[in-house]
């Protein structure tokens, strides 16, 4: 088989959770990805890895995995802190990058990318939007079914209170609104198709982590459009998305982490209270492997340009203005 249709080779950029339990499974099973090496700064835990997984190279540092040139495609899971140095590091190689959300700590740090977006693939990881129930719901949108989308509303909670954990380490990026905020800034630019004109943010911060555990925010969209938000890292585990438009509404009962054995569902009802619901069943999909292909088939499409990063720049932005108006204490503009 030619490499020009032979699967593209990813290493995966350190034995984090996320990578173990939910993405390198799925790539193992996705079509046109080739999961071939790993890397940990601590040598055993990448052998153990490779091990559990079957790959075929397991790294004792970064470095050697990206200079490793049986790969041509790195996945970087790595702590928020470290997700810009090592994704330039690797685009620098020559290696296609994705890099897991959100893709830096502050929108001023993503301009260090631009030296190589023209030159490799770069993207930043919301499987969400591969997933078929998000693709529905902006179908059903543009089809009219609720009218004008006027209010939404984003609930994300799971209780965390591991010290250890990274993400309850304010140095390296911790906290609820760059572990689960940057959902709601991706559900507010996906159901209104715009970047909110001005946002503001209340933040309740853990006394002891120093890192905030409880963000409710509010993106403002004009013309009478808005997301509100609520997420926490030290609350019950919920998460829901709700639309309302002039003529009905949406509901997505599990928005963010849908299971890849179970279907979804999107939840239409009408212009009246007491309208009739109707259930909208999608099929059980992993949201992970369809973003490894969806990756496989951007690097293939064409050559790699700036409208990646852009779009995750423009995400950052808006986290960067929820974050002043936590000093500010009023609506910033990102």
């Amino acid at each position: 088989m030619s490499r020009e249709h032979a699967p593209l080779r990813w290493g995966i950029l350190s034995t984090a959770d996320i990578a173990r339990r939910k993405v390198l499974p799925a790539m193992l099973r996705a079509e046109g990805v080739e999961v071939v090496a790993v890397a940990s700064r601590q040598a055993q835990a990448a052998r153990d890895m490779a091990a559990e997984f079957g790959l075929a190279r397991a790294w004792g540092s970064y470095e050697e995995l990206i200079a490793d040139p049986g790969v041509e495609v790195i996945y970087n899971p790595l702590p928020n802190d470290l997700h810009v140095p090592w994704t330039l590091a690797a685009a620098r190689a020559g290696k296609h990058v994705l890099c897991e959300k959100p893709m830096s700590l502050d929108a001023a740090e993503l301009e260090a990318l631009r030296e190589v977006c023209g030159r490799v693939h770069l993207r930043e990881a919301f499987m969400v939007e591969f997933h078929p129930q998000w693709t529905r719901l902006r179908e059903l949108v543009a089809a009219g079914e609720i009218g004008e989308p006027i209010t939404a509303h984003v609930q994300f909670s799971y209780f965390n209170a591991d010290p250890a954990n990274i993400r309850n380490q304010a140095r390296s990026g911790g906290g609820a609104l760059y572990d689960i905020g940057c959902y709601a800034v991706f559900a507010a630019e996906w159901c209104f198709g715009a970047q909110p004109r001005r946002v503001i943010a209340s933040f309740d911060r853990d006394p002891a982590f120093g890192t905030d555990r409880h963000v409710s925010g509010l993106l403002d969209f004009g013309a009478g459009r808005s997301l509100g938000f609520t997420v926490s890292t030290q609350s019950a585990r919920r998460q829901s998305l709700s639309l309302v438009g002039s003529r009905g509404s949406l509901r997505m009962p599990l928005p963010f982490n849908a299971l890849p054995e179970v279907p979804c569902v999107l939840e239409l009802q009408g212009e009246a209270q007491d309208a009739p619901t109707r259930r909208i069943e999608l099929p059980a999909v992993d949201q992970y492997g369809l973003q490894a292909e969806a990756f496989v088939r951007q690097i293939r499409s064409g050559p790699p340009g700036a409208a990646c990063l852009e779009q995750a720049m423009a995400r950052m932005r808006v986290l960067d203005a929820l974050r002043r108006s936590e000093s500010s204490g009023r609506f910033e503009t990102p």
